[in-house]
């Protein structure tokens, strides 16, 4: 039934002004409206809705991700625009914050300006 209609995303922020322009200047999304609901971007087709929230506590884990193909490339150019991947001890991850799961995956994670965790990945 959900099968075939479009998927909505949610991101939660504490400020419009810093959220719009980390996800629209630095990660390239488009800017669809904003009012006082919600900053709505468009990430390739699908509808992303950055709501805002008083008291934000970030999760640890990713609750935002884009496939990617060329990953090591996607990683350099948004490097070259300040964005700070993620480091985990408990990964191995090569010198640009990649981990590559042992099926041959690979994922990056860095965190927006609200310490959402988001991600990078590039599925065989």
């Amino acid at each position: 039934m959900l099968g075939n209609t479009n998927l909505v995303a949610f991101l939660p922020t504490t400020d419009y002004a810093k959220a719009r322009a980390f996800l629209v200047d630095v990660l390239g999304l488009r800017f669809v409206s904003q009012d006082d609901f919600a900053l709505v971007l468009d990430a390739n087709g699908i509808m992303l809705r950055v709501t805002k929230v008083r008291d934000h506590q970030p999760e640890q884990y990713t609750i935002l991700g884009w496939n990617v193909k060329r990953i090591e490339d996607v990683v350099a150019q948004l490097a070259g625009r300040g964005v700070k991947f993620e480091r985990f001890g408990f990964l191995e991850q090569d010198a640009h914050g990649v981990w590559t799961a042992p099926g041959g995956d690979k994922v990056a994670w860095f965190k927006d300006p609200d310490g959402n965790v988001l991600s990078l990945s590039e599925h065989i």
